[in-house]
């Protein structure tokens, strides 16, 4: 009988904490994979005094004995790739003895970073807040169905379809009046290529189906469920699947493998770029999450948008992706409120939901429950008997409104800050 693989995923519009915890996690499997996404996830790893930000590759990497695996289902920016992996040897880890990569994997020509350089400035005020590292236009040329592929690098007229692919760019750059230099960057990049070359390429569907055959997997997801290209707060959103159903069609495996779903929030909510956050908040209970979660883009530097928990929109995510274990994330963020708000519904054009909106450029009101602050450093707590009981009692509501239960609870960045329950 085959092993599982256990996913998980961010509940939230991402920067949930999802890096920390694959890191906690991927102790206890053989293998991690990525299996959506591109370089604009930023999972911040801290360790033994150490601090990493994982782009491309799994959070897995540090650990001993892991296999790393990036999926069919991500966008791979060599260049990005090759610096991170420079930055995991300076670490004391072989990126080439720990990681495969996928034959289906597309990959981000420069030109794609470009195009959403390009494509942002022509929408004006309508942008989404791309991060401008070319993942959406590297996503729309796979489903236009000329993308180029990490497997097409070992094909010998490889050059040749780098630059089939760069005079269709070339021609929409004219088309929206854009200028620039198509090939800044060629250079450094193919010597990217050169380098991936130096890895085990592998065809994913089999390796994964082959490895459950004798062992388990966690499957790591990059930006949060509420950014879903179908279920998230469309338009503004990423350009891929990244509620669970992801993981199959991002890795190549049936549904029948899915075992655990971990799902990730924060105690609160954060959200970057553009988009409706029905909670977000502009006062300074907002500045003050900020500041003390260091709420900024670990690959971006962006500040995030700040507001209270939304459980309307964590019960939307969690119903999605059938989550079976809550984690919550930075629940010492909170430590120094006086009251703490939880959003319980919406009213919507003035009728009261609890359902996310297809419409989300509707006037979304929150409608808040209101708790009293614990008042107490959480971060020194290891042991839920040890939590006071405000806290418990904010868990317990959380808990009863999403019927699950939160089974591990992060009190700070480091591995060993995190009570399992």
């Amino acid at each position: 009988m085959s092993n599982k693989l256990d996913v998980v995923l961010g509940l939230q519009w991402g920067d949930e904490g999802k890096g920390k915890m694959v890191d906690v996690l991927a102790g206890r499997y053989p293998a991690v994979a990525r299996f959506q996404g591109g370089p604009n996830a930023g999972h911040s790893l801290q360790f033994e005094g150490k601090t990493f930000v994982a782009r491309s590759i799994p959070s897995g990497i540090f650990r001993p004995g892991s296999i790393n695996i990036i999926g069919n289902g991500v966008v791979l920016d060599p260049i990005e790739f090759m610096e991170e992996c420079s930055n995991v040897s300076k670490l004391g880890v072989d990126p080439k003895e720990k990681i495969r990569l996928s034959k289906k994997a597309h990959l981000i020509l420069p030109t794609h970073r470009l195009m959403d350089a390009a494509l942002e400035s022509a929408a004006g005020k309508g942008k989404i807040g791309s991060t401008l590292k070319g993942i959406g236009p590297t996503y729309t040329d796979k489903i236009a169905r000329r993308g180029l592929r990490v497997g097409d690098i070992l094909r010998p007229d490889f050059e040749q379809r780098y630059e089939a692919l760069k005079a269709v760019h070339l021609r929409e750059f004219k088309s929206l009046g854009f200028e620039c230099d198509p090939d800044a960057e060629k250079g450094k990049w193919m010597e990217a290529v050169e380098f991936l070359k130096g890895f085990e390429i592998v065809d994913c569907e089999y390796f994964v189906n082959d490895f459950l055959k004798n062992g388990e997997m966690l499957a790591e997801g990059a930006q949060g469920s509420m950014l879903d290209i179908d279920f998230g707060s469309y338009p503004f959103v990423t350009s891929s699947s990244t509620t669970v159903g992801g993981a199959c069609t991002g890795l190549g495996v049936p549904p029948s493998s899915i075992g655990k779903v971990f799902g990730i929030f924060k105690a609160y909510c954060t959200r970057v770029g553009s988009g409706p956050f029905p909670t977000e908040l502009f006062d300074e209970d907002g500045e003050t999450l900020r500041r003390v979660g260091h709420e900024f883009g670990a690959v971006t530097g962006r500040p995030r948008r700040c507001g209270w928990l939304d459980l309307v929109a964590l019960n939307y995510a969690s119903t999605i992706d059938g989550v079976s274990d809550l984690i919550m994330m930075k629940s010492d963020c909170l430590d120094s409120f006086d009251r703490i708000k939880v959003c319980v519904s919406y009213e919507v054009d003035g009728e009261r939901t609890d359902h996310f909106p297809f419409d989300t450029t509707a006037v979304i009101k929150p409608v808040y429950k209101e708790f009293k602050g614990w008042k107490k450093d959480l971060s020194a707590i290891r042991d839920f008997n040890g939590f006071p009981s405000e806290f418990k009692d904010y868990i317990a509501f959380i808990e009863e409104y999403m019927g699950r239960r939160i089974s591990i609870i992060s009190v700070g960045p480091d591995r060993e800050a995190t009570i399992e329950r």
